[in-house]
């Protein structure tokens, strides 16, 4: 999955370009892995830029949170969550817990967990209160 960044130096801290805000952030080893991520869904599944946005606010039990990625249809309805942790965390149930709470809001179908090392996609079944998950994130074509 490894992809090549836009990476500059301001003021003697490293940013990195991101495509979707259109501007330059701080590179954390999480923005990292959220870019990774981002051009590997444009570059390798052909998911249309226009239809991804980076850190969508949302007012989750009187706190603000942000998703990390949203991804939506072309009618503007959400399909997919991101979340996106540094390398070096593990992928624990707790990620998942964290992604189930956004989407109590969302009810997306797809959740997606990744540190940049593993990636793990799930598709839920609202009808049947179910959850599968996938060998890969699915192409564009296939949400």
């Amino acid at each position: 999955m490894q992809q090549s960044l836009n990476i500059r130096i301001n003021d003697g801290r490293k940013e990195v370009f991101d495509p979707i805000r259109k501007k330059y952030v701080t590179l954390t080893p999480e923005e990292y892995v959220r870019q990774q991520i981002i051009l590997y869904l444009i570059n390798e599944k052909d998911y249309p830029a226009g239809l991804l946005k980076v850190e969508t606010v949302l007012a989750l039990n009187g706190m603000i949170k942000r998703t990390d990625i949203m991804v939506f249809g072309k009618s503007g309805n959400p399909l997919m969550i991101v979340e996106c942790k540094a390398e070096s965390v593990k992928l624990t149930q707790a990620i998942f817990d964290q992604l189930a709470c956004y989407n109590l809001k969302y009810k997306v179908p797809y959740l997606v967990a990744t540190n940049g090392i593993k990636h793990y996609c799930c598709i839920l079944d609202f009808e049947q209160s179910t959850y599968t998950f996938l060998k890969e994130i699915p192409h564009h074509k296939e949400l």
